[in-house]
């Protein structure tokens, strides 16, 4: 008689998910469509006599208590499946050679079990000094999270800070999503007052509003993360997904009716920064060190950075994500020093001229 597949020999739904995810990005055209960051929208005055000696300019910054070269995080990815220990491994490698922060992919999965384990805890064990950041969805935090769980999924990286991500578009066109929403402000306010980490509420590529930056920190959220439309269409990686059962087809066409859905990051950045003492980081669609300039310049104090990333690491491996860090570090340095811009507080002051398209 042949013997029954156990439930710790037997994938779960949530390992093949994020294995799919992973796949699709990197293998699938799913950025926005029609729809940009906005960020072409702007450019910066030329400043011909910056008066400054470019080996001078000095892109570093502080982050959750750590001096980083330049202000980028590599966005929480992935985590929670065999291939993502070496994912995970590589972009902590650099961001530690490079002193640029990171964030890991949902820990949902140390939830449910603690069989992938390892593929968040390489994070800490490859960047033992780099700013890492926990990452659960706003569905765990609504059905609450056991206190002594929750520690110990942080623990586990060591986590500077804890990302709540909002991501209502994915679950709602996802087959297995998650679809009740009430009770997240509530539930990370909670999140604010227990951890004495700080807690940093980013998007999934649809955007964060005004309205939902002021409600966020009324209730003690001091960090967001835009991560606006432009980039990867989370939306878009749920059309290409195979699905089975008899609504499978009605929800792969709301994928695809909602691919570009979502607030631009440039218009993110505009209303958000308008909230004082509230640490912004611009994501979705940041694809060089210009971008990187536009966002400090449009209001944030980070940008974050992942397909384009993980696509890099998985062609060229480490040692090419860590050439092309150095690139990124280059085009900013050079934004900085054609603006007259010696650190990242100066550029913070720059104008940018709109040129509406």
């Amino acid at each position: 008689m042949k013997k029954k597949k156990t439930s710790a020999s037997r994938p779960s739904l949530t390992v093949n998910r994020k294995k799919e995810h992973v796949e699709i990005s990197l293998d699938e055209d799913v950025t926005h469509q029609n729809k940009s960051t906005g960020f072409e929208r702007y450019e910066f005055i030329h400043n011909a006599l910056p008066e400054l000696h470019l080996q001078d300019i000095d892109p570093s910054v502080d982050f959750l208590g750590r001096r980083l070269s330049m202000p980028l995080l590599i966005t929480g990815m992935t985590g929670g499946y065999d291939g993502a220990v070496k994912i995970n491994a590589g972009l902590a490698e650099v961001c530690e050679s490079k002193k640029i922060a990171m964030g890991v992919g949902s820990q949902r999965q140390l939830i449910e079990d603690e069989s992938q384990l390892e593929s968040y805890r390489i994070a800490r064990k490859k960047a033992p000094t780099a700013p890492i950041i926990g990452n659960i969805g706003a569905a765990q935090v609504i059905k609450g999270i056991d206190e002594r769980g929750l520690r110990k999924m942080l623990d586990i990286i060591e986590a500077d800070a804890l990302a709540v991500h909002l991501n209502a578009l994915q679950e709602a066109v996802q087959y297995e999503g998650d679809l009740n929403f009430n009770g997240v402000l509530s539930g990370i306010e909670q999140l604010v007052t227990r951890l004495d980490i700080p807690v940093i509420v980013k998007e999934t590529g649809a955007g964060i509003s005004f309205d939902v930056a002021q409600r966020l920190y009324d209730v003690g959220v001091r960090y967001i993360d835009v991560s606006g439309a432009g980039g990867t269409s989370w939306s878009a990686v749920e059309s290409f997904r195979k699905r089975r059962g008899e609504k499978s087809g009605h929800v792969q066409r709301l994928a695809q009716k909602f691919w570009n859905w979502g607030i631009p990051t440039a218009d993110c950045l505009t209303e958000t920064s308008k909230i004082t003492g509230l640490f912004i980081i611009a994501s979705g669609g940041i694809k060089d060190g210009i971008d990187v300039a536009k966002s400090i310049a449009l209001g944030a104090s980070m940008a974050g950075m992942a397909r384009p990333l993980l696509k890099k690491l998985m062609k060229d491996g480490v040692k090419g994500l860590s050439d092309e860090i150095d690139f990124l570090k280059k085009e900013l340095c050079l934004v900085m020093f054609l603006t007259g811009s010696k650190t990242i507080a100066s550029l913070k002051q720059k104008k940018l001229i709109r040129h509406d398209v």
